[in-house]
């Protein structure tokens, strides 16, 4: 995996970081589910559709679709 880099100014103060597109995403993924979480509504909401059992397959979904 590649490393972060970070970003110094004239007096090796730290001003930024480059991240890596898949760290970056994987931070932003955390970051929205944590945002979710923080509405009771929508915690039940999630938690319900993870541990949902029933569903309709893919290729399914894609037929009634039409795509």
């Amino acid at each position: 995996m590649e490393q972060v880099q970070y970003i110094s100014n004239a007096n090796s103060k730290v001003t930024g970081v480059i991240v890596p597109i898949d760290l970056w995403r994987e931070i932003e993924s955390e970051r929205e589910t944590a945002r979710l979480l923080q509405s009771e509504n929508m915690k039940r909401r999630l938690l319900e559709a993870k541990n949902r059992k029933e569903g309709i397959p893919l290729d399914d979904v894609c037929t009634q679709l039409g795509i």
